[in-house]
C-alpha cells in the first residue's frame, strides 16, 4: 500500500481542491464579516508558511497565537503546521504571569496577537525575553509598544504576508512531528502543556467526523463557538475543512445577540460551545422573540449541562442537543451523544468513539472487576490521548498505557459516560464523602435555575458542609426549601446543603467552565 503521511495539511488541501467555494465566515472584520474560499485560504495559508519562514523559524519551532476565532488565526493555524511549524495556541483570558510562563517555556519566538490584545502584549513583552517578533492579526496594532526595546519586531499581519509570503512545500516531514501545543491550565499549580502530533490530530478528526460522533458533512454550515485557543476548537477547524463544511467564527463577540444574529444570517445547522454560550443565545431570544430556523444540532461540552437547559433548548428551537465530554488531553474529545440518542442518554456524556478506550480504576489504580453502573476513577486510552506533558521527564500513563483523567465516573449498560465529579472536588463531612456532582446534576432539572454549583465549607463540627449556589433563570427567585426538597429522597439527607447563596452570574474560569476556585475563594471560609 502506499505510504500516506497523516498531516494537517491535507485537510486543506482536500478542502481546496474538492470543495473550494465554499469557505469561511469570520465576524468582526472591517466589513463586518469576511468571507473566504477554501481555495483562497489555502493560498494565503500557505504563502503565510514562507513568511514564518522569513523570520526565521524552522521545523519544529513554536509559534505562539493570542487570538480569538477568526480567519487570521485559522491562517496561522495552517500556515504553521502545514510547514512543520509547532501552533502554540494562548489563551488570552490568563493572567501575563502564567502567560509568560508558557511562552517562555515553549520557546516562542514569534507570537501573533489580536491588536484589541494589545495591552497584555505590553505586559507580556519585558517578562518573554524570548519573543522577537509580533504579527499583529487585524490591524496595524499601536503605533508604539513600550516597554519592547528595539529587539521586538512588529508587523501588521497583510504587511507581512505580501512583503515576505511565498508558496512553499506542505508536508514532507514524519506524521509523528508535532503540530500543536496547548496548555491545560494557568489557573492553579504550574501549567502543564499537551503536544499534539500531526498523526494525533488527522486521527481526531476521523472520530470526531463518524456517524455517531459529530457527524459533520458537507451540507452544513457549523458555527465554532468554543475557543481556537482552547483544544484545538475542539477539532472543528480542521473537520470542517476535512469534509468541505462552511464554516463560521464569530471573533471576539460571543454574547448571546451576536451570535443569534449570526447564527440566523448565515444559516447555521450545527453549532458547538459551553454551557454558559447558550444561556446567553437562549436569553437573548426569549427578551427579542427571535428564532433560529436553520439549526437543527447543538453541541454541548466544557461541563454537564444542566437538564433544564436542555429541555429549554429542544423546546424553544426545535433543536437536538448533543452532549459530550473531553479534555485537553484528549485532543479533546473523549465522548459524545450519538445524533438521534434517546433523551436519557444526554444524561450522560455519551459513549466513546472507536479511536478511544475508557476504563474505571479504583483509588490505587486497580481496574474494577464490574466496569458498568459502579463510580470509579477514570482513566483513557486512545491515539489522541496525552503520553507525556510537554518538557516533563516521566510519562502520564499507567502500566497499561492509560491515562488518569482525575474525574469519577461510571458507565450505564449501553456505555453512556456519566461524570461523577472531579476526584478533588469530593466533600468530606464528618468522616464521609459527598459527592457535588450528583447534588448538582438534581438542583440543575430545576426551571428556576440557570447554573449550580456546590463546594465545600469548613466547619468546626463536620469538618465540611456542602453549600449550593445558584444562578437562577431570568425573572426567577429559587426558593431553598424547594431546591432541598428536590434533593430529598435522591440523596443521603446528610448530604443537602444547609445553604443557598444565589449569584447574579456565575463565575467562569478561562475555559468558559464555571470556576469552582473562585466560589472556594469567596464562599468556603468557614463563619
Amino acid at each position: 500500500m502506499q505510504t500516506y503521511s497523516l498531516t494537517i495539511d491535507k485537510f486543506l488541501d482536500h478542502a481546496a481542491k474538492w470543495n473550494g467555494q465554499r469557505g469561511v465566515v469570520s465576524a468582526g472584520g472591517e466589513a463586518g464579516v469576511d468571507r473566504l474560499s477554501y481555495s483562497a485560504l489555502r493560498r494565503r495559508a500557505n504563502d503565510l508558511s514562507g513568511a514564518l519562514g522569513a523570520l526565521g523559524l524552522s521545523t519544529g519551532e513554536r509559534i505562539g497565537t493570542l487570538g480569538w476565532n477568526t480567519q487570521h488565526h485559522l491562517e496561522i493555524y495552517y500556515a504553521s503546521m502545514g510547514c512543520g511549524l509547532v501552533c502554540h495556541t494562548l489563551n488570552p483570558r490568563l493572567t501575563p504571569s502564567h502567560l509568560a510562563a508558557m511562552i517562555n517555556e515553549a520557546e516562542d519566538r514569534v507570537i501573533a496577537v489580536a491588536s484589541s490584545l494589545a495591552d497584555l502584549v505590553a505586559a507580556l513583552l519585558p517578562l518573554c525575553p524570548v519573543i522577537e517578533h509580533v504579527i499583529w492579526l487585524d490591524g496595524e496594532g499601536p503605533a508604539k509598544m513600550c516597554c519592547a526595546g528595539e529587539a521586538v519586531r512588529f508587523w501588521p499581519y497583510e504587511t507581512l504576508l505580501q512583503s515576505c509570503g511565498k508558496p512553499v512545500t506542505w508536508g514532507g516531514f514524519d506524521e509523528n512531528a508535532p503540530a500543536g501545543l496547548c496548555y491545560t491550565s494557568g489557573t492553579t499549580g504550574r501549567p502543564k502543556g499537551v503536544l499534539y502530533t500531526h498523526r494525533s490530530n488527522y486521527l481526531h478528526t476521523l472520530r470526531a467526523l463518524q456517524a455517531d460522533a459529530i457527524a459533520l458533512t458537507g451540507q452544513d454550515t457549523v458555527l465554532v463557538a468554543v475557543p481556537m485557543f482552547h483544544a484545538n476548537g475542539w477539532g472543528l477547524p480542521f473537520a470542517a475543512p476535512a469534509v468541505g463544511a462552511r464554516l463560521v467564527l464569530p471573533g471576539r463577540r460571543a454574547d448571546g445577540a451576536s451570535l443569534a444574529k449570526l447564527m440566523r444570517e448565515e444559516g447555521v445547522t450545527l453549532a458547538a460551545g459551553v454551557q454558559t454560550i447558550w444561556v446567553g443565545v437562549m436569553d437573548h431570544l426569549d427578551e427579542t422573540g427571535g428564532d433560529l430556523p436553520e439549526l437543527k444540532r447543538v453541541l454541548i461540552g466544557g461541563s454537564k449541562c444542566p437538564d433544564s437547559l436542555i429541555r429549554r433548548m429542544e423546546t424553544r428551537l426545535g433543536v437536538e442537543v448533543q452532549t459530550s465530554w473531553g479534555m485537553t488531553e484528549l485532543s479533546p474529545v473523549g465522548t459524545i451523544a450519538p445524533p438521534g440518542a434517546p433523551a436519557q442518554a444526554l444524561q450522560s456524556s455519551g459513549r466513546p468513539p472507536l479511536g478511544i478506550d475508557l476504563k474505571l480504576t479504583d483509588r490505587d489504580g486497580r481496574e474494577l472487576a464490574e466496569q458498568r453502573n459502579i463510580v470509579g476513577h477514570l482513566k483513557v486510552k486512545g491515539a489522541s490521548v496525552v503520553d507525556r506533558y510537554f518538557r516533563a521527564e516521566t510519562d502520564a500513563l499507567d502500566d497499561d498505557g492509560y491515562f488518569d483523567t482525575g474525574d469519577l465516573a461510571s458507565l450505564d449498560d449501553d456505555g453512556n459516560l456519566t461524570i461523577c465529579g472531579r476526584a478533588k472536588d469530593l466533600i468530606k463531612s464528618g468522616g464521609e464523602w459527598i459527592n457535588p456532582a450528583e447534588i448538582e446534576e438534581i438542583v440543575g432539572r430545576h426551571p428556576d435555575v440557570c447554573l449550580v454549583a456546590v463546594i465545600g465549607r469548613a466547619d468546626p463540627k463536620w469538618g465540611e458542609r456542602p453549600v449550593l449556589i445558584v444562578e437562577p433563570n431570568q425573572g426567577m427567585k429559587p426558593d431553598q426549601a424547594a431546591l432541598q426538597g428536590a434533593l430529598r429522597g435522591q440523596v443521603a439527607d446528610w448530604w443537602i446543603p444547609d445553604q443557598l447563596i444565589l449569584v447574579d452570574a456565575m463565575p467562569l474560569a478561562p475555559t468558559g467552565k464555571i470556576d469552582k476556585r473562585r466560589l472556594r475563594l469567596d464562599y468556603a471560609a468557614a463563619d
